[in-house]
């Protein structure tokens, strides 16, 4: 039987207060979301939470999961390179969760998902991570400043980009707030 103890992004543990600090009225979206481990965490902590992957199965462990715990959430199967991101149109969060997943052209409709004011946490590997291994293909690795680049225009209330450790990775993580008005870029 699938249970919460889930092992969140160090990113998001370490800033929850941030997305506490926020309405939530339209809820978190976590985008390939995998096994749910960011997103059981959100909603361990009461945060409305809606899970979007491609994986059935990971999705149905989720379902599972929050149903033996008595949480809510929502479950979006949803191969976002096949379907362009078309379940996002009309969509509106308060914040979104992009962990160890790039799909460059998602991003125009991430930005536009996030309503204003709410919050992006993004995660993913770098170029430098072909000395650590997988994944390795410059499809999936951020080129140098490109997830900072992405929200320039946000008010970034973190950013880091180098080596971690425990396992040993290239990364990129970001968190940046959508301005409530007078963007130029959604």
């Amino acid at each position: 039987m699938p249970h919460l103890n889930v092992n969140a992004a160090p990113l998001l543990i370490d800033n929850l207060a941030l997305l506490n600090s926020l309405e939530l009225d339209a809820g978190v979206l976590d985008l390939a979301c995998g096994r749910g481990r960011n997103g059981l965490f959100l909603a361990r902590n009461k945060i409305p939470v809606t899970f979007a992957d491609r994986d059935d199965d990971a999705l149905a462990h989720i379902a599972e999961a929050l149903a033996a715990a008595g949480l809510d959430g929502e479950c979006w199967p949803l191969d976002l390179e096949v379907e362009d991101a078309r379940l996002l149109v009309g969509s509106s969060f308060d914040a979104v969760l992009v962990f160890n997943y790039l799909h460059r052209p998602l991003f125009d409709s991430l930005r536009t998902a996030i309503r204003p004011g709410g919050l992006i946490f993004y995660e993913t590997f770098t170029l430098q991570q072909r000395k650590f291994g997988r994944p390795n293909s410059g499809a999936f690795l951020l080129q140098e400043n490109e997830l900072r680049e992405h929200f320039r225009d946000w008010e970034i209330l973190h950013y880091f980009e180098g080596q971690l450790a425990n396992p040993v990775r290239a990364i990129a993580n970001l968190i940046a707030r959508k301005p409530c008005r007078g963007t130029s870029r959604q």
